[in-house]
Parts: structure tokens; C-alpha cells; sequence
């Protein structure tokens, strides 16, 4: 009985011994203690910086406008004949003045020599009368003659003055029309394709004339600017400053000519909130071409002594616009700024840097406000970020 009480005792000695090591194999893990972190520190970023710069940026406006000549003039007759000789070739440059075109003249002598003839018989009809009246006169003086005898000459003779002053407006017009058939250049410009050509009997009324000439030199270029930038427009171009423009090509990728503002229409057109300008151009190497599409850019003023830094620091996000300026403890802050106008990739800088301050012009995109940066190279402000000589022996074990 008590050796069967003694086994029991003993199995349960067993089971706890072993409910506690299975216990303490389970606690175990948790009750080491638990070690530092021990991951290394991040690395310093490089980047690369640019110093703001105090200096001169031009406003501009950038916009679209169309080539447009000073003068498009298309040459008609102003008398109708046969078309007789075309002087000209097509394509080529004429000045105001040169010969084009001979139209047939010899009907127009013929209606000359008509009126000087009809000149001539009225002034000797003219001069008869005169006469005659000068005697009637001498004769109503002595009353040899009723009053009406000679008030009727008086009538005769203004008639017959009529008649001369008739024909002279006769002659003069036939002299002119002798003059417009020999058909030269209103403009100096470009000569188009001919509309007729040699031997043909052209009218007045021909809708498309003989031929187009387009003035090329100098040129112009009529675009739009928002109403909203008018006034500061205004206000130079009033005072008599030179508002310079440039013309680009159509991808923006190559330069034209430079030219000036020379008019500003006179009002606004309210479905687009635009106003028309035209600027004018030299264009002495035809660069421009009519109804070419250019873009053109503006100088409306210049900024002087304005905060400048490279377009690629600019930075928009949370913040709102901002940079990232390295610091002296070579660590980064993100730093908002109040943006002026750009000139290419120049940004001008109204409020939040100064002169001198290093910004982050590439890897910025890898930065965070207070990120420790560096050049690679060792060169700039952030190169400072470098440890100095003996840290970097001491981690090197040397």
C-alpha cells in the first residue's frame, strides 16, 4: 500500500518537472534581452547644387502669331485692251516703279487725237465768239443794238467755254489711260504666279487681276496677348520704349528674327479676352515667310538685381513651390519660394532665398527635409558633408 503511494507521488514529481521545462523551453526566447539596433545609419545623398545669383531677367510673354505682309497688292488693269508684253517672271523681287505689263494703247492715242481735235474746233468757236461779243457790246454802247442781242452772245460764249473745259477733261483722260496701259509695280515685294498671260484681252472687272505682289522686306508678324498683361504692355510702348519680339519656328526649337512692337489695335476682342499686335522685321534674309505660323516672344521689361536660380531646382509639391538649400551642417531644408518670370531655364526668385544660397539642382527626388547630401567629386557647398581626415581613418581602422 505504501510502496503503491510512494510510485504516485512520484509520476506526478515527474509530469510537473516536465509541464516546467516545457514551460521555461517556451519563455525562454522571450526573456533574453533584447539587442540595440544595430543598422547602419543612412548614406548622404549625393546631388548636385547651383548658387543663387542676384542679376538681370527679361519679362516675356511667349504667344502665336501668323506672318503677315506690311503690303499684298494685286495688279489689275484699270483699262480694258489687249494684253500686248508681260515683263516680269514669277518668283521674281521688283521695286515700286518697274514695268509689268503693256496693255494695247493704240485705241487710247486714237480717243486723244478725238479730243484735241474737238479741242481745237470749240476753242475757235470759243474765240469767234468772244469776238462778237466784244463788237456787240461796242455797238449796245453807241445803242445800235437791243440789250438782248448782246446778253445772247454772253451765252454763246459761256457755252462754248463749257465745251473747251469739255474737251480738256476729254484729253486728260485719254492721256491717263495711255498711262495706265503701260501697268508697273505699286509695291516693291515678291512677284506671284501671273493670273494671265500674254495675248489675252483683259477687263477691269477680271476678279483675279494679272498678279499679286507681296511686299517681303521689311515684314511683319500680327499675334495676340491676354488683356490681362495689356497695361504693362501699354505703359512702356506709350513712353516710347522699344518693345523688342522674336519669332521662332513652329517647334520653338530654332530663332527666326528679332524685331520690334510697332502697333496695338485699338480694342479687345471679348470672345477670347485677347488683344491684336503687330510686330515688324527687317527680314532681310527671308526668313519669314507670309502666312507662315511662328511663335513669338515678347520682352515686355526687364527685372534688375533679382534672385536667380536654375529652373531645375524648383521644386512643386505639398509645400507648394519650394527648393531644397543645403545648409551648413550639410543637411537639406525644404525651403518655399515665391517665383518670379522665367527667362529659359532661368527662374527669378521674389521672396524666400539669398544671395549665395546653394540650391539642389539634381537628386532632388531622392531628398526629404533635413537629408544629408553630397557632391560626388567633393566639389559646392554640400561638399562639406565629407567627414573629416581623421573620422574617415577611424573608420577605416587605419
Amino acid at each position: 500500500m505504501t510502496s503503491a503511494r510512494h510510485r504516485g507521488q512520484a509520476a506526478w514529481f515527474i509530469l510537473a518537472a516536465l509541464a516546467l521545462a516545457a514551460l521555461l523551453w517556451y519563455v525562454q526566447p522571450f526573456a533574453k534581452p533584447r539587442k540595440s539596433d544595430t543598422r547602419p545609419a543612412a548614406a548622404p545623398t549625393p546631388v548636385v547644387v547651383a548658387e543663387a545669383k542676384k542679376g538681370d531677367i527679361d519679362i516675356m510673354l511667349q504667344e502665336l502669331g501668323t506672318v503677315t505682309p506690311l503690303a499684298n497688292v494685286t495688279v489689275r488693269t484699270q483699262i480694258n485692251g489687249q494684253l500686248l508684253q508681260i515683263a516680269f517672271k514669277e518668283g521674281q523681287m521688283v521695286k515700286e516703279g518697274d514695268f509689268l505689263a503693256q496693255i494695247d494703247p493704240r485705241p487710247y492715242e486714237l480717243s486723244l487725237k478725238q479730243a484735241e481735235g474737238a479741242l481745237a474746233h470749240d476753242q475757235a468757236l470759243l474765240k469767234e465768239a468772244r469776238l462778237n461779243l466784244d463788237r456787240y457790246r461796242l455797238l449796245y454802247a453807241q445803242d445800235s443794238i437791243a440789250r438782248q442781242q448782246v446778253d445772247t452772245q454772253e451765252s454763246l460764249v459761256k457755252q462754248y467755254e463749257g465745251n473747251v473745259q469739255t474737251d480738256q477733261g476729254q484729253i486728260g483722260t485719254a492721256k491717263l489711260n495711255l498711262i495706265y496701259s503701260r501697268i508697273t509695280a505699286p509695291v516693291s515685294g515678291r512677284i506671284g504666279l501671273r493670273q494671265v498671260d500674254q495675248g489675252n484681252y483683259v477687263q477691269v472687272s477680271d476678279p483675279n487681276g494679272i498678279v499679286t505682289i507681296t511686299q517681303l522686306q521689311p515684314i511683319s508678324v500680327i499675334f495676340t496677348v491676354p488683356e490681362d498683361s495689356l497695361p504693362a504692355i501699354m505703359k512702356r510702348f506709350n513712353a516710347g520704349g522699344v518693345l523688342q519680339v522674336t519669332a521662332y519656328d513652329r517647334t520653338r526649337s530654332s530663332k527666326l528674327a528679332t524685331g520690334k512692337l510697332i502697333s496695338v489695335d485699338n480694342q479687345i476682342d471679348t470672345a477670347t479676352g485677347t488683344v491684336k499686335m503687330r510686330a515688324q522685321f527687317a527680314n532681310d534674309d527671308d526668313a519669314l515667310f507670309p502666312n507662315q505660323f511662328v511663335n513669338v516672344q515678347l520682352r515686355v521689361d526687364t527685372m534688375h538685381d533679382v534672385i536667380i536660380i536654375p529652373a531645375a531646382a524648383v521644386q512643386r509639391g505639398t509645400p507648394g513651390t519650394y527648393v531644397y538649400v543645403v545648409k551648413p551642417d550639410h543637411t537639406v531644408r525644404v525651403q518655399p519660394v515665391r517665383l518670379g518670370p522665367a527667362q529659359g531655364d532661368r527662374e527669378a526668385v521674389l521672396d524666400g532665398l539669398a544671395e549665395g544660397d546653394s540650391v539642389v539642382i539634381d537628386g532632388a527626388d531622392k531628398l526629404r527635409d533635413g537629408a544629408k547630401v553630397t557632391l560626388p567629386g567633393g566639389g559646392g557647398a554640400a561638399s562639406k558633408s565629407d567627414p573629416p581626415e581623421k573620422d574617415r581613418h577611424a573608420r577605416r581602422g587605419e
